[in-house]
Formats: structure tokens, C-alpha cells, sequence
């Protein structure tokens, strides 16, 4: 497996406290040797062997950077624009984790469904 079982069910936790009755709005799909949860069709979040990644935006990209932990997401060495990484070592921080889930909804929230 290209990523930690933990590291997907702590994500499944985050999504189902953040969306409610809405968790069963998402899809899944494999994707940046991970998986990736969609949300109307557009990707929201997702696990991989680092740890977590969060779609949260351009415009909200510095708000997410300003959280404990929160890191640009440059899988190939570029920051890939509007997404956030939270590696396995800061997996802990449940504020940050909150708060980049906060972040993503409202980002994906705005976006119109595929």
C-alpha cells in the first residue's frame, strides 16, 4: 500500500466531523499514489505516503500556510498552486487538520459540481 491505513482513517474521522450527513456525498479516487476523496466531483482532500493534502485554493493557500505544520504540496519539486500537505510527523496537530478541512470545504464548496 503507497500509504499509512492510519493516516486514511484519521481523514475518514476529519471528513465525517467537517460534512456530517453530507460524508456520503464523496467518491473516491486513486490518485497521486494515493487516494483522494471528492466532493460533487471535485477533489477536497486525500492521503498518500507522506501523509495528508488538502485542495484548499489559491486565495486560501496563505491562510492554510499560517497553520502549525502546513506545508506547500511540490510532489515533483514545484508547489503545486492551492494545495496544502500536512506530513506524518504533524499529524497530531487536530487544529491544524481542522482547520485545512475548513479551508478545503469552503474552497470546493464554491466550485460548481462535475
Amino acid at each position: 500500500m503507497a500509504y499509512d491505513p492510519g493516516h486514511e482513517t484519521l481523514l475518514r474521522e476529519d471528513m465525517g466531523e467537517a460534512l456530517g450527513p453530507r460524508v456520503a456525498e464523496l467518491s473516491e479516487r486513486r490518485m497521486f499514489g494515493g487516494l483522494c476523496f471528492m466532493l460533487n466531483g471535485n477533489m477536497l482532500c486525500g492521503v498518500h505516503k507522506r501523509g495528508l493534502m488538502y485542495r484548499v485554493g489559491k486565495d486560501n493557500a496563505d491562510r492554510a500556510l499560517a497553520l502549525e505544520g502546513a506545508q506547500p504540496m511540490a510532489f515533483t519539486g514545484r508547489p503545486m498552486g492551492g494545495m496544502i500537505e500536512l506530513y506524518e510527523d504533524d499529524l497530531d496537530r487536530d487544529a491544524t487538520r481542522q482547520g485545512l478541512m475548513a479551508l478545503a470545504l469552503d474552497f470546493v464548496d464554491a466550485l460548481p459540481p462535475k
